[in-house]
């Protein structure tokens, strides 16, 4: 979602620019997010084992005296025995929320919810969020400050102007834990990274660029000062706000902050300020900036556009008469998107592990030169998923980094703590800055990236046409919906007109927004009945049998669209149990190639994820079998963002018990040898073995380099079981079953699954659908 922010009495306004875009959802599917389950998007989790009395009273009374009196000694070990290093307080009091402006505090606790969820996501950072309920700057101040023992940071969110600049320096003097105002900082920097690398672009010296600025608001104004720190003289920025241009003397709709900015010119309105000017720095609203006030600036301008929804001028605007131009905006739909996700998290991932005091101007600068560093390299596949399968490089189309940017953990975070160590304001040494790189890639897991990237590129590529074949439930209808408003391809339901579009009208929803098909409304009915008794009449099909298929069972109807190119790919599994859906499907659509079909359930614990296949479709493959479902799966992950670790799993280690049972699977191990694959196999082993790394140690001579991550199972039951009773027994998100393996997309869900679950299992058909065209091309 693209994010506003309205500040009192302020022109300029501040943003903090989230990776979606509001477009993407309804109202109504937004309240039943935020609602679903457990309301809110957080929850508390206990680090340490809970089970036993001893456990307990190792936590509370009396254990819990140990670390208070090494506290009370040392303050400084609350870092070593408590969450405060890890642990960030995202504070607000609701008077400049979103672009609705002073709402409250209560009501900007959805907002600081989200801002805690992001620490999370993408640097692996505990969050708290606070909702002050003041606008009284010593109350407020006051509140903060005596709550700083907590925390090892303080994020500051959606707090008005001027107000927010006095309570960040009097927090900043007052704490000894970094304060950081995002609004203004964190679009600060993502802003100095592109102007860096922009300045790199058009050949420009830092000391001799000519900047004009508009807004004059906190970001705009943080902006400013951060490119001043870097080398950009004073006298050569002008700042404009809607009074004119801020120069010396002037006294209308000033104050002290202004003023710190103002210059000796004669330039009275943008317009004059804008001519010859190197770069133009926009926080102000939408329509400020002419394509005249464009084409009078200079040589290969540098414009950064960040009003929201709609910038200062649009791209095109700016191109058409200067196709000279560098172009950045805060809107995910254009190249160069100001995004501040790209930095409050990992500019306190570093300052938190170097347990810094403050977050001062040259950790700011170490990470716009880090992230201006990373634009310039070639980017990862991930990236490259992002953009639609283009390769983006370094160029006036990309002088930002992406903000799935895999790389963004292990670069910036060390590129703070290093400046937080240089400057003195670090409590402690990181002395090994490689293995620290590392560990910080090791705190993320790759497949929510994977995943989140791969349905941004989605959204980008050619629509296809996805089948939802029990249109006329509830949670598939609005999986649609959300399908098609989040732009991951053509929704076509299948049901009964006048009941799927009595439920769309009933959800708020353009009832004609939609294609519905069913057998009774197809001009195609006749081809589909001739497609398919060409396949069955020698399987012991009538005619008639064919006939009442088609006209009944959606899946077949839905599964022949699909077949006969009608649509791409298709979803179902809601209503009937998975073997009798695929048991329809595959009535008219076969498996792809000479290997089998197959089912991966992919289950993500917070500290790994887990592939394990085959959960759904052959009762007890063999070894030919086996080898090829291990192959296709490691294929697989790997598009996942994993190496792949492939366990081959049984009752027994290595032939200890021997038994018949577990021939297959040492068959299998054989088989791939002989193909000399290129990832990482072993087995037969026990699933304890296979992830546990001290009981590999048992095993000097086992092929793996650690614990698996791709589990092939020996049978169906044994698969499908240990899957169900994980996700039941909680702990896992399950993603999937995701069958593979077909030669049409196909997706089959659980009974259980949710609407968000099937958008995703429908995302993935659409991807599925893309990848067996390029197969096919090929």
């Amino acid at each position: 979602m693209l994010r506003k922010k309205a500040l009192a009495g302020q022109p300029a306004r501040e943003q903090s620019f989230m990776p979606l875009k509001s477009s993407k959802f309804t109202d109504a599917e937004a309240l039943r997010f935020h609602a679903a389950g457990r309301p809110g998007k957080l929850e508390i989790t206990p680090t340490k084992p809970m089970e036993t009395q001893r456990d307990l009273s190792l936590a509370y009374s009396p254990g819990v005296a140990v670390p208070v009196r090494a506290i009370a000694e040392d303050i400084d070990t609350a870092y070593d025995y408590t969450t405060k290093g890890n642990l960030v307080a995202v504070i607000s009091n609701g008077t400049a929320i979103l672009g609705l402006g002073n709402l409250g505090a209560a009501a900007s606790k959805p907002v600081m919810e989200g801002k805690a969820v992001l620490f999370k996501r993408f640097a692996d950072v505990d969050s708290v969020d606070l909702e002050v309920d003041t606008e009284n700057i010593d109350e407020f101040v006051n509140c903060v400050k005596l709550l700083g023992p907590s925390f090892g940071g303080i994020n500051l969110e959606d707090i008005a102007a001027p107000e927010c600049f006095i309570i960040e320096q009097r927090l900043r003097e007052a704490m000894d834990i970094p304060v950081f105002h995002d609004d203004q900082h964190g679009t600060a920097i993502i802003t100095a990274a592109g102007f860096l690398n922009a300045l790199d672009l058009t050949g420009r010296d830092i000391k001799a660029t000519k900047v004009v600025a508009i807004g004059a608001g906190a970001a705009c104004i943080a902006c400013i000062e951060l490119i001043k720190s870097m080398g950009v003289p004073g006298d050569n920025v002008t700042m404009v706000d809607r009074t004119g241009v801020i120069y010396q003397g002037r006294e209308e709709s000033m104050n002290q902050w202004k003023s710190a900015h103002a210059v000796a010119t004669d330039a009275r309105t943008l317009e004059d300020a804008v001519k010859g000017a190197d770069v133009l720095i926009g926080l102000a609203a939408a329509g400020a900036v002419t394509q005249e006030m464009v084409k009078s600036m200079a040589d290969k301008p540098i414009i950064f556009a960040m009003a929201n929804p709609d910038p200062e001028i649009s791209p095109e605007d700016a191109r058409e008469v200067r196709p000279d131009a560098i172009i950045a905006t805060g809107r995910s739909d254009y190249p160069n998107q100001v995004n501040n996700v790209l930095g409050f998290p990992y500019i306190f991932r570093g300052a938190l592990d170097v347990r810094a005091r403050t977050i001062n101007d040259e950790m700011k600068i170490a990470a716009a030169q880090a992230l201006a560093e990373l634009a310039r390299e070639d980017v990862p596949d991930e990236v490259v998923q992002a953009y639609g399968g283009e390769r983006p490089h370094f160029g006036p189309d990309y002088i930002i980094p992406a903000p799935f940017d895999p790389r963004l953990i292990s670069r910036i975070p060390p590129k703070v703590a290093e400046a937080a160590m240089r400057t003195g304001v670090a409590r402690t040494e990181i002395t090994d800055m490689e293995a620290y790189a590392q560990a910080l890639s090791a705190r993320l897991d790759p497949t929510v990236d994977t995943l989140s990237t791969a349905f941004e590129a989605l959204s980008k590529m050619a629509q296809k046409r996805v089948v939802f074949a029990e249109a006329e439930e509830e949670k598939v209808l609005r999986a649609a919906v959300a399908f098609q408003t989040a732009g991951y391809g053509t929704p076509v339901l299948v049901g009964y007109e006048d009941v799927i579009k009595a439920e769309l009208r009933e959800m708020g929803v353009d009832e004609n927004a939609f294609e519905i098909q069913n057998a009774s409304k197809t001009e195609r009915l006749d081809a589909y009945i001739d497609f398919l008794y060409e396949r069955l009449n020698r399987r012991g099909y009538l005619l008639r049998d064919v006939q009442r298929m088609v006209k009944r069972d959606r899946n077949v109807f839905s599964a022949l669209m699909v077949a006969t190119g009608d649509a791409d790919a298709m979803i179902t599994g809601v209503t009937r149990q998975y073997g009798k859906a695929l048991g329809a499907i595959k009535r008219v659509i076969d498996p792809r190639g000479q290997g089998p079909a197959f089912g991966v359930s992919v289950l993500v614990s917070k500290n790994r994820t887990v592939f394990i296949a085959d959960t759904t479709v052959n009762e007890r493959p063999n070894a030919q079998e086996l080898a090829d479902i291990a192959e296709r799966t490691a294929g697989f992950v790997r598009r996942m963002g994993h190496d792949p670790r492939v366990a081959f799993l049984s009752f027994s280690n290595f032939g200890n018990p021997h038994a018949d049972l577990a021939d297959h699977i040492r068959a299998a191990i054989k088989i791939l040898e002989a193909r000399d694959v290129d990832f990482e196999f072993e087995g037969e082993m026990q699933g304890d073995v296979a992830l546990n790394p001290d009981l590999m140690e048992m095993y000097p001579f086992m092929r793996l380099s650690g614990p698996a991550n791709v589990l092939i199972m020996p049978a169906l039951h044994s698969a499908n079981i240990a899957y169900k009773l994980l996700v039941e027994l909680g702990g896992v998100r399950i993603i999937g079953p995701m069958l593979l393996g077909m030669s049409k997309s196909v997706q089959i869900a659980r009974i259980t699954a949710s609407a968000s679950d099937l958008v995703n299992q429908a995302a993935l058909a659409a991807l599925n659908a893309h990848a067996l065209e390029a197969l096919e091309d090929n």
